[in-house]
């Protein structure tokens, strides 16, 4: 492989829909390049995009993969990416190391809630698009339908570039609105030829040409002069103000093709080549280069995808991780196509590459000349919305199954492993369920070990609504010294402002603060406690143990056994002995007066709320708002945006367990949802009913 300047490079993502067909255009794009001879299938399972053994078994991208095409002395890279919400986080990579992106949208369904999710996402970071509708010979192609959904979604951003012909099954000719011709595929291998414009699209043609040139002259002063003064702008003039909007974001230019039969794919890497904007790199600085993507393949062991963010990376270089000081030797580099990587000696800024067996090579990661100091922020995914408990079926397999958890979360940022110590479970976070399938048929197939997945607990919370006292006396004698320690207090909700009277005893009591503190609880909430003991009837020495007490106590609540939280705690009297009161005497005596004032004041058991947000096709609007009711949700705004219904709603946790599973079947996989925690609310009577009788049948199983 020739060398390519930051100059001569491209770096593109392919973004659609799940079926759009974004991996037989990665093929035919990297026929085109001469990359490969022959072109594969994704029914065949021969793709060079979709490679890896599950890919294969599923007939879908599961991975975002960097590819390139040599085309017209640049070097296209371009990395195609999952088109299933599950797998979002290879798109969120790629937006982060390329400069521009290949919508793919499937001329039989026009744009789809993935699409939308991409294209919203790209408007948000103002990411330049160009919209290749594809499979324009399939039996079901519609021109009209595509475009009227396209504007729909994407307004005036919308401007065609070339117009179908004969779209249906034997599409093979389109007008180039832009060089002003028309061409007609004599084989499905690329080979065009220029034909007259078809005379009963004359009209079509003249309209769609003059908004193309009205579009173009928009976005510079000089072309708008100039189409004002002759009624016409040349190729070039067009393809200068379309590269205007496209880098701003303000327009979408539409390309027509046939992946699967090379129809329109040279022209679309044409039109790449001279429109698309080239890195935006530090060519002259310190040799730099940023961790996009790690895997582990088979005869190479760790695999790290990077992107030369400044200057030149040569074989044999030194570079450092400026954040941990960690030193790395670039023994070897490779260009990659998905399996097929080619050794190179230098790869210049803006160009993408990967590298072998680096000590500490993890996604996220910037490696530059020692002592430069260059490290980048790590890429920003979105929030998992999907979790669940595993574990082993074998207990002896627990570290095992450990280990094999850390080297996959290790190649996916998007998949997360957490041991939850207040729940006492090992929790999966991702982005749906097909994810976390992903995750199984990996720790089944690859690592040999048999997990079980299974509902994850709740993290419910424990506080109380009203006032309650309670006294404890701990005494126990024992041949020797003894322990003993008296404690009486007082318990409220922490909220609204600290009032100090009570009725205690039936008696009106008003309590004098002599110390106070308070504790911002791990979990949320707070303790606030309050020494209001008079007369010395209990030392001050024996406070904090008093506290410790309580505070074991909030660790494990009097109700389920969840955290407690939001507590007022006045200490107002007691008892002690002068030789038997110990620290371990007021630590059992605190927690067990606590313990009982707690449940006579009016306890209830709190539940994380999440704020979910759901589009979906506005012919399953109903659908999903009775299933939100169905999951004790409430629903708030509701709005429209594209095309699609939007719904806001407030979920609890416990009823939001294979929620995106539901929502697919809901929505025939039409709908998406983001979910995101509000805060904690008290569950209702009958559930919480429930809930303590479920923690007594628990504790009566473990006695």
């Amino acid at each position: 492989m020739k060398e390519y300047l930051t100059k001569d490079i491209r770096n593109v993502v392919l973004l659609g829909s799940t079926k759009s067909g974004k991996t037989t255009l990665a093929e035919t794009m990297l026929y085109e390049g001469k990359v490969i001879d022959r072109r594969g299938a994704v029914e065949d399972k021969n793709t060079v995009s979709d490679y890896n053994e599950l890919e294969k078994l599923n007939q879908r991208s599961i991975y975002a993969t960097p590819l390139y095409a040599e085309f017209m002395d640049k070097k296209i890279n371009f990395i195609d990416t999952p088109g299933s919400d599950d797998f979002i986080g290879g798109a969120y990579t790629a937006f982060r190391v390329c400069e521009s992106g290949i919508l793919v949208v499937n001329a039989q369904q026009g744009v789809e809630v993935g699409t939308e999710n991409l294209v919203r996402r790209a408007e948000k970071i103002k990411f330049p698009l160009v919209i290749a509708v594809n499979q324009l010979d399939a039996e079901k192609a519609d021109w009209e339908n595509v475009m009227a959904s396209m504007k729909e979604a994407f307004g005036s951003k919308i401007i065609n570039v070339q117009i179908p012909v004969n779209p249906g099954p034997g599409y093979n000719c389109f007008v180039d609105l832009l060089m002003n011709k028309c061409y007609r595929f004599k084989d499905t291998n690329g080979t065009r030829e220029e034909i007259d414009m078809p005379a009963d699209m004359a009209d079509v043609i003249e309209e769609a040409r003059q908004e193309l040139i009205e579009k173009a002259a928009e976005f510079d002063e000089g072309l708008m002069e100039k189409f004002f003064e002759v009624g016409e702008l040349d190729e070039d003039d067009i393809r200068k103000g379309l590269n205007l909007g496209i880098v701003n974001g303000e327009v979408y230019p539409v390309f027509c093709v046939s992946a699967k039969n090379d129809v329109g794919v040279k022209r679309l890497l044409e039109f790449t080549k001279n429109v698309a904007p080239a890195p935006q790199v530090d060519e002259n600085g310190p040799a730099a280069l940023f961790i996009y993507k790690n895997d582990i393949e088979a005869h190479l062991g760790e695999v790290s995808y990077f992107k030369v963010m400044s200057g030149n990376i040569n074989a044999g270089v030194d570079l450092e991780d400026a954040k941990t000081g960690n030193k790395e030797r670039i023994s070897a580099l490779y260009a990659v196509a998905g399996v097929k990587k080619e050794s190179v000696n230098v790869l210049h800024a803006g160009d993408f590459g990967c590298l072998v067996k680096l000590k500490n090579g993890k996604s996220g990661i910037t490696l530059s000349q020692p002592g430069s100091g260059i490290a980048y922020d790590k890429i920003e995914f979105p929030a998992p919305k999907y979790r669940c408990a595993i574990k082993a079926k074998v207990q002896q397999d627990e570290q095992k199954l450990g280990d094999a958890l850390k080297k996959i979360a290790s190649t996916d940022p998007t998949f997360i492993v957490d041991y939850n110590k207040e729940l006492r479970q090992t929790i999966l976070n991702g982005n749906g369920e097909q994810h976390i399938n992903i995750v199984k048929w990996l720790l089944n197939n690859e690592y040999k070990l048999d997990v079980e997945l299974f509902a994850p607990k709740v993290p419910y919370r424990e506080t109380i609504t009203k006032v309650a006292t309670a006294q404890y006396r701990h005494k126990k004698q024992s041949g020797g010294a003894g322990q003993f320690g008296e404690v009486h207090l007082l318990v409220c909700p922490a909220e609204g402002e600290l009032n100090t009277k009570f009725k205690i005893d039936g008696k009106e009591t008003v309590l004098n603060v002599k110390t106070q503190e308070q504790t911002e609880m791990d979990w949320g909430g707070k303790l606030e406690f309050y020494n209001c003991v008079v007369g010395g009837a209990i030392d001050l020495s024996f406070m904090p143990a008093i506290l410790k007490g309580i505070k074991e106590k909030m660790v494990e609540g009097p109700l389920t056994g969840s955290y407690a939280r939001d507590i007022r705690v006045f200490v107002y009297d007691g008892k002690m002995h002068p030789v038997d009161s110990k620290e371990i005497a007021f630590i059992i005596a605190g927690r067990n007066a606590f313990k009982e004032a707690f449940r006579n004041a009016g306890p209830k058991i709190l539940e994380p709320i999440y704020n979910v947000e759901v589009i979906t096709p506005a012919e399953y609007q109903g659908a999903v708002m009775s299933d939100i009711q169905n999951r004790r949700g409430m629903l708030g705004d509701m709005g429209a945006d594209k095309g699609f219904a939007v719904l806001k709603a407030r979920i609890p946790l416990a009823e939001l367990y294979r929620y995106s599973t539901s929502l697919s079947s809901l929505t025939q996989g039409s709908a998406t949802f983001t979910m995101e925690y509000a805060d904690y609310q008290p569950v209702p009577g009958d559930v919480q009913n429930k809930l303590l009788a479920e923690y007594a049948a628990q504790e009566t199983d473990e006695d």
